[in-house]
């Protein structure tokens, strides 16, 4: 059955379309019994009106875009919480859309959202994407990329320091006594992946310790798994003594498989995340993560896109954020026993 639409309400009610026009747009028009005619027999049928075609009359949408690179990633969906959440303080609705980091979805998502006349747009993407953007931008709807420092002076932009995040995390596995180190994550493509990597094997050097690199082809739970298994597949003095997972999925992946096989965490090996997802609290041994501090980052990049609609120039057109350790018991009580 179709949905009704304003010639049903107006015929019901027994008035002209144009009385239902005044009713959605312009209540003041009609008298009081007029609008309790028209507003019975919307509730009647149900009818839902659209604003987009007087959202096109005037140019103006209080509709944003948001594609996100993986929505399956805690991460992800913890931002877009924080953007709904700003957004919805700001007057704004937010359309979500999932890459799934897909370059072809991600193209269809954005040609999608450039054909709806969003107001602006909030993009995480895991691949070079500032060129399509900047055509988004010529053609009159304001960008923002999420998660990634722009490298064009005109892209504003909000991330996280990367590197900074993999020296803190080896820092602290270093501060634990771990000497033997181990950095699992991949692919090296991904623009996050390199930059934590840089940052571990920079504090590594600058520390003396051992950092062996151990790729993999996702950042899953299943290939944590995977990689925990072949970890404590090994005789106990050629494993590393502390290990720092490119994200939380990998981590908790790989602690459930250790634990499973008999290494002890943290008093054999100690443990470090990234993201400071909602389940690395949760976990039955709660994970050590570096935090993107996720709610800051959606709040800021919506601030962003609306000082942008709002005509106003940024103070700042790439903000980065400083990461942060917390710290849990998956590394509180490593020990070093002469492995």
């Amino acid at each position: 059955m179709a949905p009704a639409g304003i010639r049903d309400v107006a015929a019901l009610a027994g008035v002209s379309i144009g009385t239902v026009s005044n009713y959605l747009n312009h209540p003041d028009r009609l008298s009081a019994a007029m609008g309790r005619r028209v507003a019975d027999a919307i509730e009647t049928l149900g009818f839902v009106p659209s604003n987009a075609g007087r959202q096109l009359r005037l140019g103006v949408s209080t509709v944003i875009g948001y594609l996100a690179a993986d929505i399956g990633n805690p991460h992800f969906g913890e931002i877009a919480q924080s953007v709904q959440h700003r957004a919805a303080e700001l007057g704004l609705s937010v359309f979500l859309a999932d890459s799934q980091a897909d370059p072809a979805q991600e193209d269809a998502y954005l040609d999608a959202f450039a054909q709806h006349h969003v107001r602006g747009l909030l993009v995480a993407s895991h691949h070079p994407v500032e060129e399509r953007l900047a055509l988004l931008r010529r053609r009159g709807t304001p960008t923002v990329l999420v998660g990634q420092h722009a490298q064009s002076p005109e892209q504003p932009s909000v991330s996280v320091d990367e590197v900074a995040g993999g020296r803190l995390a080896v820092a602290h596995l270093a501060e634990r006594g771990c000497r033997r180190l181990a950095f699992v994550g991949g692919p090296d493509d991904v623009v996050y992946v390199a930059a934590r990597l840089d940052g571990a094997r920079a504090e590594a050097a600058a520390r003396g310790v051992d950092l062996e690199v151990i790729p993999v082809a996702e950042r899953s739970l299943a290939v944590g798994r995977e990689a925990g298994a072949a970890i404590a597949a090994r005789p106990a003095n050629e494993r590393p003594q502390g290990i720092f997972a490119v994200n939380d999925l990998l981590a908790l992946g790989m602690l459930q498989e250790l634990v499973a096989r008999g290494v002890r965490v943290p008093e054999e090996l100690a443990l470090v995340g990234y993201d400071d997802n909602e389940f690395a609290e949760a976990s039955l041994i709660p994970l050590t993560s570096i935090s993107r501090r996720h709610r800051d980052v959606g709040s800021t990049v919506v601030d962003m896109l609306f000082e942008t609609l709002e005509g106003r120039s940024l103070a700042q057109m790439h903000r980065v954020l400083q990461p942060r350790l917390i710290a849990r018991e998956s590394t509180a009580g490593f020990a070093v026993r002469g492995v």
